[in-house]
């Protein structure tokens, strides 16, 4: 229980100093949610962090995979 706390803590605090790579740990690189931080980062410094830091502690990235990626049976 005190590993996924230390684990998301270096998570924000990795997207404080770079937010795209914070986004890229927690959900890959070819998500939706990399994408718009990475947007939103060269766009503005402060709203890519304010995207990264909700990303990470808002979306779980299990659910979503689990959404839109299901197993077809034949």
């Amino acid at each position: 229980m005190g590993s996924d706390r230390c684990c998301l803590f270096l998570e924000i605090l990795i997207s404080i100093i770079l937010p795209p790579l914070g986004v890229f740990l927690r959900h890959g690189c070819c998500s939706m949610e990399f994408c718009i931080c990475l947007l939103l980062t060269i766009l503005g410094y402060i709203p890519g962090i304010v995207y990264a830091i909700y990303v990470i502690v808002a979306v779980d990235p299990e659910r979503h995979r689990q959404d839109h990626y299901y197993e077809i049976v034949a």
